[in-house]
């Protein structure tokens, strides 16, 4: 094997995480998911952490925390484990499935990308099965749901399988290179995505976490005094995308470079449907929460 196909092979792994990456957002944005605040949750975020991390059980805020590793413990420790007090973990499950499976069908009614959907989801079944679980309790415990039979359900089963995999190999990078939660987000509002007002609000930060990181970030010779990259900032960046790129592979060896195009180029379309259709943002953060800076 030459180091040209690992590098390609990392690379198509980068391209399939992102392209799954919006048919996993239904699961967040679009309306049926805004009615859970009906069923007695206090808002959008106390539904979303009972939701997203159902899979673990029962958990305290400090392994939700710990999991999620980019929120701020404290904004955690807000909705965990009250959120479940409103429905327990395996009902909310239930609950949000069955709101996914509603916003799927109506999204892709009459057929829309049937074909694709369908062949999309059978190999993102393949790309997910028998991956390594070892350091990745987000994917390991959405592994242990069970598939739905539903082609648009099961391409959305898919596809979070496939984010989990990927975000769980990420948080695993970001630590291994000393960067903590807040760092990680420094350094993505200093590549131009969000700001610090954004994801302060959006994370749970206070201005003097923030502030403290960025003078972490600087003291390592990564920020400049502006809070803007330097070149050994910006190679440490990214590093840590080539590093994710790598403990994400998995997802590639299971299908092969040529099955792995063809889920690629399958998911294009959905995605693209679901970007233009304003059902979800397709960059983070959503333009409806960016706040301007001071």
């Amino acid at each position: 094997m030459t180091n040209a196909e690992p590098q390609a092979d990392a690379l198509l792994a980068r391209q399939m995480a992102r392209a799954a990456e919006s048919v996993h957002c239904v699961g967040y944005y679009t309306p049926e998911i805004r009615t859970l605040t009906n069923r007695g949750f206090s808002g959008w975020w106390h539904a979303y952490f009972g939701y997203r991390f159902a899979p673990l059980g029962r958990v305290s805020a400090s392994v939700v925390a710990a999991t999620a590793y980019n929120f701020a413990p404290r904004m955690v420790a807000r909705a965990v484990p009250s959120t479940w007090d409103v429905l327990e973990p395996a009902e909310l499950l239930g609950v949000h499935r069955s709101l996914v499976s509603t916003a799927m069908d109506r999204i892709f009614a009459g057929g829309l990308l049937a074909g694709e959907i369908a062949e999309a989801a059978e190999l993102a079944r393949t790309a997910v099965t028998d991956l390594a679980i070892a350091g990745r309790p987000l994917f390991a415990a959405h592994t242990q749901l069970e598939w739905p039979d539903d082609p648009c359900m099961s391409l959305w089963h898919g596809c979070t399988l496939i984010r989990e995999f990927r975000f769980d190999g990420h948080n695993m990078t970001l630590g291994a290179a000393g960067i903590d939660g807040v760092e990680c987000h420094a350094l993505m509002a200093a590549f131009g995505h969000g700001n610090q007002a954004t994801i302060e609000g959006i994370r749970g930060w206070t201005k003097d976490e923030w502030d403290a990181g960025v003078h972490r970030l600087r003291r390592r010779g990564w920020l400049d005094d502006d809070g803007q990259f330097t070149a050994e900032g910006r190679e440490a960046r990214a590093g840590v995308e080539r590093g994710t790129d790598r403990c994400s592979v998995g997802l590639v060896d299971n299908l092969g470079p040529t099955a792995a195009g063809r889920l690629i180029d399958l998911l294009k379309p959905i995605a693209d449907h679901l970007v233009s259709s304003g059902e979800v943002a397709g960059v983070w953060p959503p333009p409806a929460v960016m706040r301007p800076l001071a």
